[in-house]
């Protein structure tokens, strides 16, 4: 494969979107893991929640996109890798719909029980989803059993390498850093001192279990001992949030944590190129971008798609972000606690999480 191509560009716009993801709703899992403990009563969780209320469908979005990507550019990798992660991405897909529906249900009745299977499934949903991605994709880089069909192999244990399981870790422990942290500039008065609190927390875990995973990478798997830039900037900026959040430089904190996301990802593929995925059973059987990628047409097609809409919905998505940009407080004395609340607005202190 001589010099940069299209299969390359979208190898990149593939990395780009799974790393989008994780920043969009690595915040939004954060703060449905940190609801239940955010908050101490029906009322916080629910301001909590509604701090993502009106942004994380659209977040989730960056999830099917990042997987239509690979779908169309890739066919070849997509079809191994979906198969080798069947399972897998099963259970992903039960706790993208438990997640979404608990937005929904949790205050259908008020009943204690009813509220409390709720906020769980929020709560281990959220939990879920980035620690199974996180595994499927340390899994690509760490090699999984495939035969010169590029067929999987194995069986789901196969799935559960030590790598993946911390590449799982890694992204969960990020995602908790974003949620605290978006937490702080999203809330007022107790939940706001309680995000801060955790943030802070969180951040010295996640310089552990970051520093491990970047070790990991280049000890474990050898892929020799100089780091990549985006790899260096992944954990400097893991390191900068964590300081961020114990000196209560709430905005930098999140902008770091982000930045940390992203650069862990970028991790992943950066260590991936120009590999897909690798096959555990023989290199000569490692599904690569000239050996999976679509007819140059059809990437020339794609790209001028991209360059078109990508733009539009960037500007959508940002502003969006700029509407519901207000912090939200739990009402005091005579607030709002009925369930005909309206739904979240940029200007409202409390709001209804759907």
């Amino acid at each position: 494969m001589g010099g940069f191509n299209l299969g390359d560009l979208w190898f990149v716009i593939a990395a780009i979107f799974w790393a989008g993801f994780f920043v969009l709703e690595g915040f939004d899992f954060g703060v449905g893991m940190l609801h239940s403990f955010i908050g101490r009563n029906d009322l916080e969780r629910r301001v909590v929640l509604n701090t993502v209320g009106p942004v994380w469908d659209g977040n989730e979005v960056w999830l099917i996109v990042a997987g239509a990507v690979i779908f169309a550019a890739f066919p070849g990798w997509y079809a191994t890798m979906f198969s080798s992660l069947y399972l897998a991405l099963v259970l992903v897909l039960a706790a993208l719909m438990a997640r979404g529906v608990s937005f929904e249900y949790q205050r259908k009745f008020d009943d204690p029980r009813w509220r409390s299977s709720w906020r769980w499934a929020m709560t281990v949903g959220s939990a879920l989803i980035p620690l199974l991605l996180g595994v499927g994709l340390g899994d690509l880089l760490h090699g999984l059993p495939i035969n010169s069909s590029h067929n999987f192999t194995g069986s789901f244990l196969d799935l559960l390498t030590p790598f993946g399981l911390w590449s799982g870790l890694t992204l969960l422990v990020l995602s908790l850093l974003m949620g605290a942290t978006y937490l702080t500039l999203k809330t007022t008065g107790e939940l706001h001192e309680r995000a801060q609190k955790a943030s802070a927390v969180i951040g010295a875990v996640a310089i552990l279990v970051t520093f491990g995973f970047m070790t990991w990478i280049h000890v474990g798997l050898s892929t020799g001992f100089v780091p990549k830039p985006i790899e260096a900037l992944g954990l400097m900026a893991v390191i900068g949030a964590a300081w961020a959040a114990s000196a209560k430089a709430e905005g930098w904190a999140f902008t770091a944590a982000a930045i940390g996301m992203a650069g862990t990802v970028g991790a992943l593929f950066s260590e991936l190129y120009p590999r897909v995925m690798i096959s555990s059973t023989s290199a000569a059987y490692n599904l690569t971008i000239a050996n999976s990628a679509s007819p140059s047409y059809t990437l020339k097609v794609m790209t001028v798609v991209a360059v078109i809409f990508f733009p539009i919905v960037l500007v959508y998505q940002a502003w969006g972000y700029h509407v519901f940009r207000k912090r939200l407080s739990v009402p005091r004395v005579g607030g709002d606690e009925s369930e005909d609340a309206a739904p979240p607005t940029g200007t409202t202190t409390t709001a209804d999480a759907s």
